[in-house]
């Protein structure tokens, strides 16, 4: 039981991650599609960015997104990379992968 009970965690936790991403992407991207706020935003929402992920994604994973996500909200015209989406992906996808190939 106590099995089934931990998946199901691990599911909604995994489901919960990636709709929150997709929401800090899309709010990421605001600043791209709405002129005359671009930069302004981004230097107020690029360090919260980099927080959340760090938040979001313990250990290596969440430290080298937070830094990567702050340099990619800051930089202009980089507004339009997924970086909490390709953080899930990674996490999940990419890593989970190895993670069941070693067991």
């Amino acid at each position: 039981m106590d099995n089934l009970e931990t998946e199901a965690t691990y599911q909604k936790q995994k489901v919960t991650k990636l709709l929150l991403g997709l929401v800090f992407d899309a709010i990421g991207m605001i600043s791209f599609v709405i002129p005359g706020i671009g930069e302004f935003s981004d230097v107020v929402w690029a360090p919260f960015a980099g927080f959340l992920i760090t938040k979001m994604y313990k250990g290596r994973v969440g430290k080298v997104a937070g830094i990567l996500t702050f340099l990619e909200e800051i930089i202009p015209f980089t507004d339009v990379i997924p970086s909490f989406t390709l953080t899930w992906i990674y996490t999940y996808w990419i890593q989970g992968n190895v993670n069941n190939n070693i067991k």
